[in-house]
Order: structure tokens, then C-alpha cells, then sequence
């Protein structure tokens, strides 16, 4: 049974504060995929989830070198599918042996590869809503990754709902 939080932000900012308490909700191994269309703010919701691991650099959108990795509390690989081809291509960026690690996977364009990731995990859908408002639909597959949605709900945004999907499915 999947379990689901949507939260409605109201920008830029509040997006980050939804990604710092993601943070701050991760443990070692934990895999985060990002859906959502160009400008949707998976990248926002990145940089907030480096700082609520306590890290210090400014996350950005890693299109063109596929992986950055930033030092924190844990190692965030922060991965972004958008270029790849088809799903075997991440064979050769070493992905397996980043899930298979001590760190943090979050990874953006997951669906380009969706077949290459663990089911358990925790999955974000980004849907602009508005210039700056945006939906975040998300997911924790398994019992351990409903801690995020916990750790989300205490910090109040906008709107929230929460609830359970009993098909398991994921969009």
C-alpha cells in the first residue's frame, strides 16, 4: 500500500522548506525520484533537501553533468535522467553502485529509468499549478519511508492532505 501527503506550495521558497524537512527525514540508502515537467521546481526542491542535511552549497540542476554530489550530513547524489536515451544508459553513469551506497539518491526525469530503481523509495510528483504555486503528490512505497511524510507535515505549507493510495500504483 502506498501512502500519500499532496501539499500545495505558494513558491520557491516554500518548496525548499518542504525539501529541508525531506532532508532532514533522510537515512543512508534512501532513493527520492522527481517527476514533474521543465520548471517545476525539482531542482528547488532539491536545494532545500541539501540544506535540511545540513549541507552548505547551492544545489543546481546537474543536466549537464548527469550526477553531482554534494557533502552533508549524508552524501547527496543528486542525478538527473533528462539526457539520457534509454534506461540502460544508466549502467554506465554507475548508478548501481550510487543505490546501492551510504547516501542519498535524489534523482530528477526518474521516469526515464524507472524500472532501474528500487521500490522502495519515495516519489515526488512537481505540477505547476500557477506562476509560483505548485502541487507535490508525494509517495512513500514502504512503511520506512513514511517517516518523510511525518517530518513533512509538521512544517505547514499552503494547503496538505493526507491519505493512502491502495492500488500501490505510482504515476
Amino acid at each position: 500500500m502506498t501512502t500519500q501527503l499532496t501539499i500545495i506550495t505558494s513558491g520557491a521558497d516554500e518548496t525548499r522548506r518542504v525539501g529541508a524537512a525531506m532532508g532532514r527525514a533522510a537515512q543512508a540508502g534512501d532513493v527520492i525520484l522527481l517527476h514533474g515537467e521543465l520548471g517545476a521546481g525539482k531542482t528547488t526542491l532539491t536545494q532545500g533537501i541539501l540544506r535540511g542535511l545540513g549541507g552548505d552549497d547551492y544545489a543546481s540542476s546537474p543536466t549537464f553533468v548527469l550526477i553531482s554530489e554534494y557533502t552533508a550530513r549524508l552524501t547527496l547524489y543528486h542525478v538527473d535522467l533528462y539526457r539520457i536515451s534509454k534506461p540502460e544508459d544508466t549502467f554506465e553513469l554507475g548508478l548501481d553502485e550510487i543505490l546501492d551506497g551510504d547516501g542519498l539518491c535524489v534523482v530528477e526525469w526518474a521516469e526515464r529509468a524507472l524500472d532501474q530503481f528500487p521500490v522502495e523509495r519515495l516519489t515526488v510528483e512537481l505540477l505547476r499549478t500557477g506562476d509560483e504555486t505548485r502541487s507535490l503528490v508525494i509517495k512513500a512505497s514502504e512503511s520506512g519511508y513514511t517517516r518523510y511524510l511525518q517530518e513533512i507535515s509538521t512544517i505547514g505549507t499552503s494547503r496538505q492532505a493526507y491519505g493512502q493510495a491502495s492500488n500501490g500504483a505510482e504515476s
